[in-house]
């Protein structure tokens, strides 16, 4: 396999080591062996055909590789595939200000993309915690969300066209910027959240918007979950909402613990609410929480006076992944209507009260678009196969209560492996009979990241 990977790339960027097969093997996700082949590192869509061909022909398969950051095992190659990296195909390559549209490489890195933006006057709004390392193409796989969803929606949404190398080893060219093209299937779509399992995607064509005015960040101690959405009902009526998260009193325990950051107000509420609005909405926002206050759905709150105080605000939110980490956190990413989340989140937290009241249960997310992060933290004195284990056991209640809701047991952080056995919780067995249809469309030879999202797919 090396000999003919040499031939498509310098041996240089050709790596069998350990070493780096441990390091471009693997994303967040540790529940899962890793053993890839090999790892390349293309430069150009031509190399990218030439790997896809060369899979076809050999019977080797491909597991994409971008950031790394995903956390259900979409990027883990585990039987010998051969990992293809995107870190060298990072260049912007054009920018037009009139279409405000800028085309680049798919290992450009989001935080880039967000300084490149802002260079010139404009702005990229999809955000979220691991923007400093994650890229585009698996922003694109996953049809990443992030914490501005609520004002700006997700991935899909800025992405005016996509090229694409099939799982065939085909380039297609899609929409190509476009704002209007009514000629038939919009194939750029099936490519984003398809994890990488009908091809690679290589570039895209990302719309880019004015500059947000200057903003303000709230945060709020809620005593009841169930007040959360007479908050988020009371500010959406008062000022322009660019986020609306939430997280619990253990997970911003773990933030103080990690971070050097201070509490936001002096007394501890179970539950608190961060707000980013615009800073010209200010008054209506002190004059909201002062009725929340009087309404006795928020006890205490703060705003924002500068931009290091907003940073540090934001802190206590986007930490919280990263402070948890050492504590083997078991995901679960789910979304159900925003009406229902209250009622939603107190049945989940007692099926887990039930059923592991030894472990400690950490939950936060965007409450704005009814995407829920539940995190169940491993004790110290449980190895990680028993932890797993227990919380896979709970899963199926889990998502059964996804279904009664008709929500999803992936808001935005995909299927991939993690979650691959429990797709029918939220999708019809219909649309997974279609969805593997189109898999053999793109993909004939089942090379492109085999075993992710669609089982024996």
């Amino acid at each position: 396999m090396r000999q003919a990977l040499e031939d498509i790339f310098p041996a240089e960027r050709v790596r069998t080591s350990p070493e780096d097969l441990g390091v471009w093997g693997v994303d967040w996700t540790r529940s899962f062996p890793v053993a890839p082949g090999a790892v390349v590192f293309p430069e150009t869509v031509e190399e990218i055909v030439a790997v896809t061909r060369l899979a076809n022909e050999a019977g080797f398969a491909l597991v994409p590789s971008g950031g790394r950051t995903g956390l259900s095992g979409g990027a883990v190659a585990s039987n010998g595939e051969v990992v293809v990296s995107f870190d060298r195909m990072n260049r912007v390559l054009d920018f037009n200000p009139v279409d405000r549209v800028v085309r680049c490489e798919a290992g450009v890195v989001t935080a880039r993309l967000q300084e490149y933006a802002a260079e010139r006057g404009l702005f990229y709004p999809v955000d979220f915690a691991s923007s400093g390392s994650s890229q585009v193409g698996g922003n694109i796989a996953t049809n990443a969300g992030g914490i501005k969803v609520i004002r700006y929606g997700l991935t899909r949404d800025w992405i005016a066209g996509l090229k694409v190398v099939t799982g065939a080893g085909e380039v297609l060219d899609c929409n190509n910027g476009l704002v209007k093209n009514a000629t038939g299937y919009d194939l750029r779509h099936l490519f984003i959240g398809a994890e990488g399992t009908l091809g690679f995607v290589v570039e895209a064509d990302i719309r880019l918007l004015e500059a947000p005015p200057p903003q303000r960040v709230m945060v709020l101690g809620v005593e009841r979950i169930s007040d959360m959405l007479d908050v988020l009902r009371s500010f959406q009526a008062a000022v322009t909402l660019s986020a609306f998260e939430f997280f619990s009193e253990s997970a911003l325990q773990h933030v103080l613990a990690h971070r050097d950051v201070p509490r936001p107000f002096a007394s501890r509420a179970p539950y608190y609410a961060l707000l980013e609005f615009d800073a010209a909405g200010e008054e209506a926002a002190l004059e909201t929480f002062e009725a929340t206050v009087a309404a006795g759905w928020v006890g205490d709150g703060v705003v924002s006076r500068s931009d290091a105080q907003a940073q540090a605000l934001w802190t206590l939110r986007e930490g919280i992944s990263e402070s948890i980490a050492p504590r083997t956190p078991y995901k679960n990413d789910l979304s159900v209507r925003i009406s229902d989340v209250p009622e939603f989140l107190d049945e989940i937290d007692r099926m887990v009260g039930e059923h592991y009241p030894d472990l400690e249960v950490c939950w936060y997310g965007h409450i704005g678009d009814g995407n829920l992060h539940l995190n169940i933290l491993k004790p110290d004195d449980l190895s990680i196969d028993a932890f797993y284990e227990r919380c896979h056991r709970i899963s199926p209640a889990l998502f059964e209560a996804v279904r009664a809701r008709r929500g999803s047991i992936s808001a935005e952080h995909g299927v991939g492996l993690l979650k691959r056995d429990f797709l029918p919780f939220s999708r019809s067995p219909a649309e997974i009979a279609l969805m593997r249809s189109v898999k053999r469309v793109f993909d004939p030879n089942g090379v492109m990241n085999p075993g992710k999202l669609l089982a024996d797919a």
